[in-house]
């Protein structure tokens, strides 16, 4: 039987574990309350404004059940707002609010920090190389997994959930 330092999902588990905690500790120290999904979710929506929650989710690569979760608490605390779409009765758009930009441009540098913490262990270089192998090796398992990720042309094919 293999160690778990040598499997792959073991690793990736306890990288994710890292990032998150790294993520929350860096976000809250700067003063803000967001998760890294709707963090994803806010920057996703500042740069596609009017996308639909099925939109977002493969944007994000996340579950298209689970989003609106997501997006109720980004709602709720005024980041965000959900129009009736004007191409789909049957779907909302999401914008960002003033509110949810300025969360967004003060956010910014504690999200930075995060991300260098989760590899300061590494040179620039083994950190290009790790993100290019963590790109490859997604990007071969994206179809395997229950919430790929999808480009906007793909992800607005599909049809929009309210």
């Amino acid at each position: 039987m293999k160690d778990n330092d040598d499997m792959p999902g073991h690793l990736a588990r306890r990288f994710q574990q890292i990032a998150v905690a790294v993520f929350h500790a860096e976000v809250e120290q700067a003063g803000y309350d967001l998760t890294p999904v709707q963090y994803a979710a806010l920057a996703a929506i500042s740069t596609n404004p009017g996308i639909d929650q099925v939109t977002l989710a493969g944007l994000i690569a996340y579950d298209r059940t689970t989003i609106t979760g997501v997006i109720d608490r980004l709602v709720q605390k005024g980041l965000l707002v959900r129009n009736a779409s004007t191409k789909d009765r049957r779907a909302r758009e999401l914008q960002i609010t003033d509110e949810g930009r300025k969360t967004l441009d003060g956010i910014a540098p504690a999200v930075e920090a995060a991300q260098e913490l989760m590899v300061r262990g590494l040179t620039a270089d083994e950190t290009d190389e790790l993100l290019r192998l963590l790109r490859k090796a997604i990007a071969a398992g994206n179809e395997l997994s229950r919430a790929p990720l999808r480009e906007v042309s793909d992800a607005a094919k599909t049809k929009p959930v309210t």
